[in-house]
């Protein structure tokens, strides 16, 4: 029997950990069609309600439950991160426990992988039940991804994958602090197939993720796999240095042609305002890059466990 490790990360998910397990569980007659047995690795990631009791309570009826608890609440990369290197699986699936990554999709994944791939990735081809602000945002960021980096990063793309042990391992072998899974799973290769679905709204309770929390997680994606802002800072101080010096060489001629006023300080103002608040800008960028230096050379652990059964 080979063996399947369903990677779950929660974050009060109380109301959905049952009605999860339910329906994943649906699936275990087709799992032992291909004689493959499954554990249920659930990453408590902190919450703050009954999480970790609800996994428990599954974990004393089935065996194959099983829990990893963090310390305080450390994200979803994080948890991801915890789970494929908790887990034992010949194949890993990672899932989120709010089923808005149908379970039911797994019998279609599982013969897809059996044709020859290395991974099958899924993709929303909608975004409903979204507010129209985030659904623009998010399709705006894998425009800007596409163009200035060279990872593969899908529109639409989710968290939720199937892949072998050689692919869960090629993840594993890159430690970096700062994490953007998606990325990752684009970086790393192999062959994958995307599985197509319309979007899935959360069984129960509310999103985790605010849209600033989205916004800075966008932001972790572009300056981890990909260097194009640091090459937009060089170019806007090439640029202002020749602007500068066309202008200078302008106020010369000016002065010799027509002699010298002192009419023009406000738009000299205005100049003043533009390019400083440019170099700024730019500075914020190199910043970004540095802050990411400095968390990674820390070397600190990416999580702690507090508990695990």
């Amino acid at each position: 029997m080979k063996l399947l490790t369903a990677v779950v990360p929660c974050y009060n998910e109380q109301d959905n950990v049952s009605d999860f397990y339910d329906e994943f569980i649906k699936n275990e007659q087709f799992l032992n069609s291909k004689e493959t047995d499954f554990e249920l690795l659930f990453i408590d990631d902190g919450s703050k309600d009954d999480t970790v009791i609800k996994v428990k309570e599954l974990a004393e009826k089935d065996k194959r439950v099983h829990l990893v608890s963090f310390s305080r609440n450390f994200g979803k990369e994080a948890a991801i991160l915890a789970g494929l290197r908790k887990s034992k699986g010949d194949y890993v699936v990672i899932m989120d426990a709010d089923l808005q990554d149908p379970p039911s999709l797994l019998p279609e994944m599982f013969k897809t992988l059996e044709e020859g791939y290395d991974s099958v990735a899924t993709r929303r081809v909608s975004r409903k039940g979204e507010p129209l602000i985030r659904s623009f945002f998010a399709r705006m960021f894998y425009r800007i991804m596409h163009k200035i980096s060279k990872t593969d990063i899908v529109d639409g793309a989710r968290d939720y994958r199937l892949m072998t042990r050689q692919v869960a391992d090629a993840i594993l072998s890159m430690p970096e602090y700062c994490r953007f899974t998606k990325g990752i799973f684009g970086w790393v290769g192999f062959e994958t197939k995307w599985i197509e679905f319309e979007n899935v709204e959360r069984r129960k309770g509310e999103t985790k993720w605010s849209f600033w929390k989205l916004f800075a997680y966008s932001l972790e994606g572009i300056t981890s796999f990909s260097t194009f802002p640091l090459a937009f800072a060089a170019f806007a101080g090439v640029f202002f240095c020749i602007v500068a010096f066309l202008a200078i060489i302008f106020v010369i001629v000016r002065a010799l042609i027509f002699g010298d006023k002192t009419s023009g300080w406000p738009s000299m103002v205005c100049i003043i305002l533009l390019v400083s608040g440019i170099q700024l800008f730019c500075l914020g960028i190199v910043g970004q890059y540095l802050a990411k230096t400095y968390l990674e050379v820390k070397q600190r652990p990416i999580y702690l466990i507090k508990e695990e059964i």
